[in-house]
């Protein structure tokens, strides 16, 4: 098992950021695209090696969102319609996410087995993810999905303060 962490809110325009061990060094960083449409950011490793991509899909009545990471299937995320709270789904053949993900505590599951738990953490005054990843060999599967699912967040949050203006 291997613990690693993300600070919440580092998207915006352009950010750049990285995902730390539990000793504070750099495992992963992520780039964001900044007059890129659409939307996208990667992710690479210490090295400097691609690990995958999030791209929002343009012209799309809902957001969606697609999740490409090398030896994988694309995995998608879309937002459901509802009235009141929002809902997003994540569509993959093997892998599910339960939990509260929205509200930063869940687990993902790949063919029905833990591979890693996501909680929130309050650590040197920030609001920051703790990743438990149970499994490694889908070490880069659940950083992915983790910084997806906040790039998601992300663009909801700014919808919504760009909608209230």
């Amino acid at each position: 098992m291997k613990n690693l962490y993300m600070k919440q809110k580092m998207f915006s325009i352009g950010e750049k950021f990285s995902i730390q061990n539990e000793e504070g060094q750099i495992v992963y960083k992520v780039e964001g695209s900044f007059f890129k449409i659409p939307k996208s950011f990667k992710m690479y490793d210490q090295d400097h090696r691609l690990i995958g991509t999030v791209t929002k899909e343009m012209f799309k009545l809902l957001p969606k969102f697609k999740i490409e990471i090398e030896n994988e299937p694309t995995i998608r995320i879309e937002k459901g319609f509802t009235f009141f709270k929002d809902r997003y789904r994540i569509i993959s053949k093997n892998v599910e996410v339960r939990g509260d993900w929205l509200d930063k505590n869940y687990e993902i599951y790949r063919d029905g087995k833990s591979i890693a738990k996501i909680t929130q953490k309050w650590i040197a005054m920030t609001d920051t993810f703790e990743i438990k990843v149970i499994d490694e060999k889908y070490e880069h599967l659940t950083i992915m999905l983790v910084a997806a699912i906040d790039f998601v967040k992300d663009q909801q949050r700014a919808a919504a303060s760009s909608a209230s203006v």
